[in-house]
C-alpha cells in the first residue's frame, strides 16, 4: 500500500528475522524481511516509508556499508542498527553514517518496539515538515518579483520604510504588497508569514 509505514528488517539470520517479524506484527506494525543488504537494495527502488532495522555484522554488505549505500542512493529513511556488546565502536560509526539509533543485544521487546516507534514518529514528522515546506514554496512561486522582494525584506526583519527605500518605491506601495503577500501566502500575521518563508527554505536577506 503506497504511503504505508513498513519496518524493513535486514538480517542474514533467518531465526532473527522471523523472531523480529513476529514481535513487530504482534504490535500491529507491517514488516518486510530481507536476508541481506543487497537483497533490500535490489527489491526497493526508492526511499521507503517507515524505517529499516539492520544488523551491523552481516556477510557481504555489512551494516556500515549498507548505510553508505543508502546515503549514496539518497534514501532518507530512519535506520536502526542492531549491535552486539563488543560492537559499540561500530554503532558509533553507524551513527556517524546516518543511523538514527542503535540497539544493543540482548534487548527487551519493549525497548525494541519503543525504538522502532520513535523512528517511525521521526519519519512522520520529517514527512509532514517536507510537505509543509513544499506547500509554502508553491505559494511563494505565485508571487510577483516585487512581492518576493518585499517578502525577502520582511524575512530580513526590515521595517516597511526601509524596504520602500531599498526598492525605490513608496511606503504605501510596500503596504499594498505586504497585504497581497498575506493573502497569497494564507498567513494570519507577520510572524506566521515570516515563519512560512523560513520553513520553505528562504534565507534572510
Amino acid at each position: 500500500m503506497p504511503g504505508e509505514a513498513i519496518v524493513h528488517v535486514v538480517d542474514d539470520d533467518l531465526a532473527v528475522r522471523q523472531s523480529l517479524a513476529f514481535l513487530l506484527a504482534s504490535d500491529g506494525l507491517p514488516v518486510r524481511l530481507h536476508e541481506s543488504a543487497d537483497a533490500f537494495l535490489a527489491s526497493v527502488a526508492e526511499t521507503p516509508e517507515g524505517c529499516i532495522v539492520t544488523d551491523v555484522r552481516m556477510p557481504g554488505t555489512d551494516g556500515i556499508a549498507f548505510l553508505r549505500r543508502l546515503k549514496a542512493k539518497g534514501f532518507a529513511v530512519p535506520v536502526i542498527v542492531i549491535t552486539g556488546h563488543a560492537d559499540v565502536p561500530l554503532a558509533v560509526e553507524a551513527m556517524k553514517e546516518g543511523a538514527v539509533d542503535f540497539i544493543e543485544k540482548p534487548f527487551s521487546d519493549d525497548h525494541f518496539l519503543g525504538t522502532i516507534r520513535g523512528a517511525l514518529e521521526r519519519r512522520e514528522r520529517a514527512s509532514t515538515g517536507d510537505a509543509r515546506a513544499a506547500a509554502f514554496r508553491e505559494r511563494i512561486a505565485t508571487l510577483s518579483e516585487r512581492e518576493r522582494q518585499v517578502l525577502e525584506g520582511l524575512v530580513a526583519g526590515k521595517p516597511n520604510k526601509i524596504i520602500a527605500y531599498d526598492l525605490g518605491i513608496s511606503h504605501r506601495t510596500v503596504e499594498i504588497y505586504r497585504a497581497n503577500l498575506m493573502t497569497k501566502m494564507q498567513a494570519g500575521s507577520l510572524s506566521e508569514l515570516v515563519r512560512m518563508a523560513l520553513v520553505s527554505g528562504m534565507e534572510p536577506g
